[in-house]
């Protein structure tokens, strides 16, 4: 079973290596469009990754790390709070950066807030 592929940008959204699955970036994309508020967007990008994992028959308790990106950090605690409830203990190691601008479908659409996160998952 293959997930969706979000954006139809040259890169595999997820890839199995040996025992471990790597997941790309995922966004707060539905049906190519970015989803309104961090924390819809960052909902929307954990259902994303966990269609990810699930094509490769894993969830989020299979996550052991992840990185994520948000354009304004002053959004975080309204991130964190959607993240936290979506990953159970023990959570993934985590690195959470600010960064300038992210990479979307639509070069109009306003990144604000928009979290962008990769995960590793070990094949059970």
């Amino acid at each position: 079973m293959s997930a969706p592929h979000p954006t139809g940008l040259p890169y595999t959204p997820s890839v199995r290596a040996g025992d471990w699955v790597v997941v790309s970036g995922q966004v707060g994309l539905v049906d190519g469009a970015l989803v309104d508020g961090i924390e819809a967007q960052t909902e929307q990008t954990i259902a994303n990754l966990a269609a990810q994992l699930a094509s490769h028959g894993l969830t989020l308790q299979d996550v052991v790390k992840t990185t994520c990106f948000l354009a304004d950090l002053e959004q975080f605690a309204a991130f964190n709070g959607v993240y936290g409830a979506a990953f159970a203990e023990p959570r993934p190691a985590r690195s959470a950066f600010q960064v300038a601008r992210l990479v979307t479908t639509e070069p109009w659409a306003d990144p604000i807030g928009v979290p962008f996160r990769a995960g590793l998952a070990t094949h059970r």
